[in-house]
């Protein structure tokens, strides 16, 4: 069957292998079977979405299947993918699946699991539920009469995401006098996101909060935020925030308009944690993608960072294993331990505006601390993703760029794990060094892998 699940589930183009109702029934059935652990009592999985048209679809065919399999289902409708996390978790359920593609575009589809313990599936039992679709195994299992699953639509679900967030928020403080724009992409934070700051006393003003179906992230949200900039600076608002459709990213804009990344993010709340008593270890883990800027800051302010593999998974594996409360992504994808299992960028946004609170300086001010390097990030599409090291014109290109930077910069050239992406990071002394050589890299990597000429600089470094 080939690798069904990439590095963030399964994902795809709706209605096309394999993000087909097919495909979701039998991930449903695989699913329901593996949370089977107890035959004397009833097994439930939580199910939710982003706003794509083709969620419908995906939710029918994932409820049939997993209730085939004599399991219930908890429908929670539109709701952030965290917010499927704390609800599985919350309710006790077996497992919680998120139907949505993240940041891409409307037609494509994907599927999160997350286990009873609020985090994303383990790679073996992705791999357990790829073995059972592709056997057949399970295929002859058929519960009947009142052994069949039932659904159950949870009508509270968003009330109970929205009191989950607003209690990472610290009890004495107060959003009064804050003006915040949100830019929720179309997306699954389009209802909880003006509730939980205006409840929280922000002056908020939310565009791009009615979707249609077809308008999550189009040209909206973390991916583009040029709405978003005009929008503080009309507004004269203090803070400006994005998120992506499943709402697990931030991206902000200060009251300049000057976007900034995660690596800003990251580098603001560590100093706040320290600052508490509250950064364990003094450690925060970050990505290959970080720029030279963050590391530079987090060693000023005398912060120790690990590196993990890109991926949100891998940040937190490498959280978990060295005791920090605190990682991410320059993509916006920041995992605040303390407060859930998983990246949330409601989290990551009420934590950011604590510290805006708290130290009474403009997010201009605080972000100042990272003096990013010129950085620019190519996505070139390709048609397929032999190991690059194989492929010689790309490593020529590499090794080219890499003589010239010397120690003044970086190169990280890699695949994307969820689209047909060959991603080209270049960090130069200047913008003029880094935009041609990363240019010269791209264009090997589209003569090699043989595609027209559609790379597109892109603000996010996430998988």
């Amino acid at each position: 069957m080939g690798q069904l699940f990439g590095t963030d589930g399964v994902r795809g183009v709706a209605n096309t292998d394999p993000m087909t109702a097919e495909m979701a029934l039998a991930i449903g059935r695989a699913t329901a079977h593996i949370c089977l652990r107890d035959r004397h009592r009833r097994h439930r999985i939580v199910i939710g979405k982003d706003t794509r048209l083709s969620g419908y679809m995906i939710e029918n065919a994932l409820t049939a299947g997993i209730c085939s399999m004599g399991v219930d289902v908890l429908l929670v409708g539109p709701m952030p993918t965290p917010g499927i996390a704390f609800t599985t978790l919350s309710m006790r359920a077996d497992a919680g699946i998120v139907i949505s593609a993240s940041h891409n575009p409307y037609q494509d589809n994907g599927i999160k699991i997350f286990s009873r313990d609020g985090y994303k599936l383990s790679y073996a039992l992705e791999d357990r539920i790829e073995e059972l679709i592709a056997s057949g195994r399970i295929k002859d299992i058929r519960p009947t009469a009142d052994k069949v699953g039932k659904a159950h639509r949870i009508d509270d679900a968003i009330g109970r995401y929205i009191v989950f967030c607003k209690n990472t928020f610290p009890a004495q403080a107060t959003l009064e006098g804050l003006r915040v724009v949100i830019d929720s992409a179309n997306g699954a934070t389009y209802k909880v996101a003006p509730i939980i700051l205006s409840e929280l006393g922000a002056e908020v003003t939310a565009i791009h909060c009615a979707p249609d179906g077809m308008n999550i992230n189009a040209n909206c949200g973390s991916q583009f935020t040029g709405d978003l900039v005009a929008e503080v600076l009309r507004r004269k608002a203090d803070v400006g925030l994005a998120f992506d459709g499943d709402g697990d990213r931030l991206i902000a804009v200060d009251e300049t308009g000057a976007v900034l990344t995660g690596d800003h993010v990251l580098a603001i709340c560590a100093a706040m944690l320290k600052r508490l008593g509250q950064l364990a270890n003094d450690l925060v883990v970050i990505t290959p993608m970080a720029n030279l800027g963050l590391r530079l800051a987090l060693e000023r302010m005398g912060i120790r960072c690990e590196e993990a593999a890109v991926g949100d998974r891998n940040v937190l594996e490498l959280m978990q294993k060295n005791g920090a409360v605190l990682g991410g992504e320059q993509s916006g994808h920041i995992i605040f331990l303390s407060h859930h299992t998983t990246g949330d960028g409601l989290i990551s946004s009420l934590q950011l505006l604590s510290a805006i609170c708290s130290s009474g300086r403009k997010l201009s001010e605080l972000a100042a601390v990272v003096e990013s390097a010129p950085q620019v990030l190519l996505n070139v599409r390709v048609a397929s993703k032999p190991p690059l090291e194989t492929v010689a014109a790309v490593s020529a290109a590499v090794r080219d760029a890499e003589s010239e930077l010397g120690r003044r910069g970086r190169v990280l050239v890699r695949y994307s794990g969820t689209e047909p992406l060959c991603r080209v990071m270049v960090e130069a002394p200047s913008r003029e060094a880094a935009d041609r050589l990363a240019a010269n890299i791209a264009e090997a990597v589209r003569r090699a892998l043989r595609q027209p000429p559609d790379a597109a600089r892109a603000a996010d470094g996430g998988a």
